[in-house]
């Protein structure tokens, strides 16, 4: 594995082989690193950085891609959104990345969104989303809202006869359009608005005491009640910290979390939360032999046996092997000829099964329901039968529902209106 510091520091120390050490930089196919390392999200994005650190490594052991190895450029947004769109115009225009991995937060991914799209840039996204976007230089490999938040829901409402609903987030734009689109699905499923309570704090909230309160108190009126979370980052320590101190268990008032996996579960304790939920596409508990493979891979690369796995280091996996696939199959990193090699790539996920690159840029891939257990893991105690493909595009929102994405010919658009017969938006 190649990071650019390590070539750098050689090439200062030893001024007779600059020109060696530079010709080798410029043979490499760089890999560029999005990720917050610092601030209020860096609890989570730390572990994607060393995800891909990991993936370069083991790419570069087989040979690397195309006759040359692979360099990781690795940068530090630092969970400061507009610094997200300044570090990927550096990786792109500076450094020259044939290819991104990065952003964690929509905000995150939005603020960087322009720049891919004026300099032709290539970023996969490996966290769950709102939807409601499909963009020729973005591969969405976390869940859409179908693949997330609609079957949580209807977990909680068909298994669990949850009839009253707290939606609690953090103030951005992944929680409030979440919650719209969950908010329409549950009005058209006859739930009353008296019955919906929706709260939002910012980012690093730590005092959570009459939230909690407010929600135990909406909880306590007759009705089965459960918490859809959206909170991110940190803040998740301080929320369910207090959820045990108010007493409230998993049978009194179930949270399903999105955001919330092993790796944030790993720095609590986690006996108050036992019963909890979470919904994912993947879960390290998940019995396959590519999971045990991918785990002790992990535990090695990291030295730390303690390390844990969770769901958006599996959907990086997705997208680099994918990445190297179509790199592969289109014989150079150009971005154009990558993205149209990139759409019907298969490859193994880490549950058992195979994921599939559609042509909204989205991947198909399995629902998973965990429930919190006590040393940190999640069960798995609800699934799909089957892959369910991502939708770029809600079917329960008015402006979204007539709306397709399809990066192929004749379309070759985003944001296609199939009533209209129109693109509104970036067409190919």
């Amino acid at each position: 594995m190649k990071i650019k510091h390590l070539v750098t520091g050689i090439a200062l120390s030893m001024g007779a082989t600059v020109l060696s050490v530079s010709a080798l930089a410029a043979d490499t196919i760089k890999v560029g690193v999005l990720h917050s390392l610092s601030g209020t999200m860096a609890i989570s994005e730390t572990t994607l950085k060393d995800t891909v650190l990991m993936m370069v490594e083991e790419q570069n052991k087989k040979g690397g891609l195309l006759g040359k190895q692979l360099e990781a450029i690795v940068v530090d947004p630092a969970s400061n959104w507009p610094l997200f769109a300044e570090k990927g115009r550096e990786l792109l225009t500076q450094e020259k990345v044939d290819v991104i991995f990065g952003s964690w937060t929509s905000v995150s991914r939005k603020s960087v969104l322009p720049v891919l799209e004026e300099l032709n840039g290539l970023m996969f996204y490996p966290v769950q989303y709102e939807g409601e976007e499909s963009s020729k230089n973005v591969f969405y490999t976390g869940a859409a809202p179908n693949q997330q938040a609609i079957p949580a829901v209807n977990y909680l409402k068909d298994d669990l006869g949850v009839e009253r609903w707290v939606l609690a987030g953090t103030d951005y734009v992944y929680p409030r359009t979440t919650n719209k689109i969950l908010e329409a699905y549950l009005k058209a499923n006859g739930v009353a608005e008296e019955d919906i309570m929706i709260n939002y704090t910012p980012f690093g909230h730590s005092d959570w005491q009459s939230i909690v309160s407010d929600i135990k108190k909406f909880g306590s009126e007759g009705k089965k009640t459960a918490v859809v979370s959206t909170i991110n980052g940190d803040a998740n320590i301080p929320f369910y910290k207090e959820l045990g101190n108010q007493g409230i268990s998993a049978e009194d008032i179930p949270v399903v979390a999105f955001s919330v996996g092993e790796e944030e579960l790993s720095g609590l304790d986690t006996k108050p939360l036992v019963g909890h939920l979470a919904a994912w596409n993947y879960f390290q508990s998940v019995e396959s032999d590519a999971n045990t493979d991918f785990i002790a891979k992990w535990k090695a690369f990291t030295g730390n046996p303690k390390r844990v796995t969770n769901d958006p280091m599996e959907a990086t996996y997705i997208g680099f092997k994918m990445w190297t696939q179509a790199v592969e199959k289109a014989g150079t990193t150009d971005v154009d000829a990558v993205e149209q090699a990139m759409i019907g790539q298969e490859t193994e996920n880490l549950t058992g099964g195979m994921a599939y690159m559609n042509k909204n840029h989205h991947l198909s891939k399995p629902v998973l329901i965990g429930e919190i257990q006590e040393d940190g893991q999640l069960e798995v105690v609800w699934e799909t039968e089957g892959l369910v493909a991502g939708d770029a595009w809600s079917d329960f929102l008015p402006g979204s529902k007539d709306l397709i994405a399809d990066w192929t010919a004749p379309i070759s658009c985003g944001n296609y209106n199939t009533k209209t017969k129109t693109c509104s938006g970036q067409t190919y």
